[in-house]
């Protein structure tokens, strides 16, 4: 039997690439984001099922709770509740503007934090339901010059485990939280940036389609957390057991491959309203990487072959 799931963040990314995975299962599915005009198209996308698009911005409030009586009114109930949006800002803590760095943690951290508070006082009243949440790797670990971001995935990782523990009197109600690494999608390009360099995912990175497998997986097979990349329980470790050494390395780490070398002038990206233009699942951050990244380390292997003779 199809299932009812609502997606905040469905316009782009992991959100739109979750939405395409479960309209492919045969579920009804309930759009929310901000950008009316790209949730047409991600309807459009999805067309073999019911799909009820509703304009949503987490941050204004009973946002959510319109959103949850939208769904109920259109399906009579909701059985999956997905949350997938966040916006992203770079930029040296000190000269990050106040305004930019409050509205990422509204977003990222506040936006979430209703959406599990809406969609748990339903199951709750419904007696069962999974919500699933996007965390991040930057959760466990930090990196420099995202630290409106990395506050904000820290502070779900916190409340996440604190609503878990807080649901063991209701077993039907699950609370999960899918923790990737660097995936391609336009978050980085439509980030905030007062920082003078473009972002990008750091290598190696994950597509949005695998983070969404990951999440409807999720759905059928309830776990408190999973993570998602090759390298995060690395990463995790040397945080842990080496911070010393984790520090030295993450900042030169980070501005080799987590920014590019594209000059930029100081904007807010999309923190503070959609660009509908740039939504789309895939961010084409994996051919970028390839030229930027690991071409010149494979020009310098080959370079060291040919002196070795």
């Amino acid at each position: 039997m199809s299932r009812v799931v609502v997606i905040v963040g469905a316009s782009s990314g992991v959100g739109r690439a979750t939405a395409r995975a479960f309209a492919e299962r045969g579920d009804r599915l309930v759009l929310a984001a901000r950008a009316t005009t790209t949730l047409a198209e991600v309807r459009a996308e999805c067309a073999d099922v019911d799909v009820l698009t509703v304009p949503t911005d987490v941050t204004e409030p009973g946002a959510l709770e319109a959103l949850a009586g939208a769904a109920i009114d259109h399906f009579g109930g909701v059985d999956v509740w997905v949350h997938t949006a966040a916006v992203m800002a770079y930029g040296r803590f000190d000269e990050l503007p106040e305004r930019v760095f409050d509205q990422v943690v509204r977003t990222d951290l506040l936006g979430t934090a209703s959406s599990v508070r809406v969609a748990v006082r339903h199951f709750r009243a419904a007696g069962a339901g999974t919500v699933v949440l996007t965390g991040s790797v930057l959760g466990h670990v930090t990196a420099p010059y995202m630290s409106a971001y990395v506050t904000s995935k820290w502070g779900l990782q916190g409340l996440v485990r604190t609503v878990q523990q807080e649901l063991r009197d209701s077993p039907e109600i699950r609370l999960c939280l899918v923790n990737p690494g660097s995936v391609d999608t336009p978050v980085y390009q439509q980030a905030a940036n007062y920082l003078g360099r473009v972002g990008r995912p750091p290598p190696p990175v994950t597509s949005p389609q695998r983070v969404a497998r990951a999440i409807v997986d999720c759905v059928d097979r309830p776990r408190r957390e999973v993570s998602v990349g090759r390298l995060n329980v690395v990463l995790r470790a040397g945080f842990t057991v080496l911070p010393g050494v984790y520090d030295v390395l993450v900042g030169p780490l980070m501005r080799a491959a987590g920014l590019s070398g594209r000059p930029v002038a100081a904007h807010d990206g999309s923190v503070f309203a959609p660009n509908p233009a740039g939504e789309a699942v895939r961010g084409g951050h994996l051919p970028d990487l390839r030229q930027n990244v690991f071409g010149p380390i494979g020009a310098m292997g080959a370079a060291l072959r040919r002196r070795l003779g």
